[in-house]
């Protein structure tokens, strides 16, 4: 039995023990720094290599750019929006989209954001309607986001997100 919490990512939130917390939420303090040097050294080590990187590093760049800022607010977000743009390359599944939508609001905007992520053929996945319900929250079209919180909750498969996105919803 180890003696980290347990950590998972869901792809809208990080789940710690049991609660769920997104990017903005959690306490980079408590990071694993060592870990995170480690994992910034094989990036700069596969880039340095002259190989075109693959899925994995792209996810790992992508990572060290989210681990390297000392907040959200600080986060290097057009260096994330393009990194998702290469690994969409490689990858053009409406996930990967779907994350580089998340990242293109934080950099232009939920309007921009939301209009580049509608119309994705994500209608069972419910990362899906909790991106575009916090778009639409953040656009002040409350009714649009309840709804889409409700679709969020009955397709998310664990309580600890079921409850984010209840209280999410119930903050509308």
């Amino acid at each position: 039995m180890g003696t980290r919490p347990q950590r998972r990512c869901t792809g809208t939130a990080l789940i710690i023990a049991g609660n769920s917390a997104t990017l903005a939420e959690q306490n980079r303090g408590a990071w694993d720094r060592e870990l995170i040097a480690e994992g910034h050294a094989l990036v700069r080590a596969r880039l340095a290599s002259g190989e075109a990187p693959g899925r994995y590093q792209i996810l790992a760049a992508i990572n060290a750019v989210h681990t390297d800022a000392p907040g959200v607010r600080d986060t290097d977000w057009s260096q994330v929006v393009a990194l998702y743009d290469q690994l969409a390359r490689l990858d053009p599944s409406p996930i990967v989209r779907l994350n580089r939508g998340i990242a293109l609001a934080e950099l232009d905007g939920p309007d921009v954001a939301l209009a580049d992520i509608d119309g994705l053929p994500l209608a069972g996945y419910h990362a899906f309607h909790a991106t575009r319900a916090d778009l639409l929250r953040r656009l002040g079209r409350s009714e649009e986001s309840r709804a889409a919180y409700d679709r969020a909750i009955a397709l998310a498969g664990n309580t600890a997100e079921t409850a984010y996105l209840t209280r999410r919803r119930d903050q509308l």
